[in-house]
């Protein structure tokens, strides 16, 4: 991993959606051995999928990042993710929330499903008020994972719907949009966007 080739994709992205969004660095398939680089090219943010794996990046390089959790939650694995992250992406189910009672998180954003796809996980939007309520912890805001498409502008009617969701329930974070989609996604309102092979890509 060259950290400079990284900071010029950084900053390409950076010309695209401005200051304002956070920038999160999806490190699933990130070695623990250039973590680094990815420091040294202005990288801040980072997200990790995998409870494991978060553990044992932060061992090494803890001090190096802000860590937020970004994949499915299985809810035994709560007790590992909440006191080691600042943010958990990715809530949507009955145990994850009664996990959260005992194992209470800083902030949690709840993952909606707002394309109503079968194979993806996150909680109908019907569903949204009584989660919300329920949760044990601050609920600041939430995320999806719209289809995938080669055409970015499918995607923006779900953007655009999950920052309408956030709207009503006064949330204030959308952490929404990936490499194939985050343009659109800052432009109807993401916070967050979740990149990986954009910013890694000639790395």
């Amino acid at each position: 991993m060259r950290a400079e080739r990284v900071r010029d994709n950084l900053e390409r992205v950076r010309e695209r959606i401005g200051s304002e969004v956070e920038i999160l660095a999806a490190v699933k398939y990130v070695d623990a051995d250039d973590l680094p680089a990815l420091a040294e090219a202005g990288i801040e943010l980072v997200g990790e999928n995998r409870a494991q794996e978060l553990l044992a990046k932060q061992e090494r390089h803890r001090d190096l990042f802000t860590w937020d959790f970004i994949g499915a939650v299985q809810s035994r694995k709560l007790k590992d993710i909440a006191p080691n992250v600042r943010l958990i992406h990715s809530i949507a189910s009955e145990s994850a929330l009664r996990r959260l009672e005992a194992n209470p998180a800083r902030e949690v954003l709840i993952q909606v499903n707002v394309a109503g796809e079968e194979s993806k996980e996150g909680i109908d939007p019907g569903e949204l008020p009584a989660y919300v309520e329920r949760c044990p912890c601050p609920v600041t805001g939430l995320m999806t994972m719209p289809p995938f498409t080669d055409d970015p502008e499918r995607n923006r009617p779900y953007f655009a719907r999950l920052a309408e969701l956030a709207a009503e329930h006064g949330l204030s974070r959308l952490s929404m949009g990936t490499s194939q989609d985050y343009a659109v996604a800052a432009e109807e309102g993401a916070t967050i966007v979740r990149l990986g092979s954009v910013l890694y890509e000639g790395a």
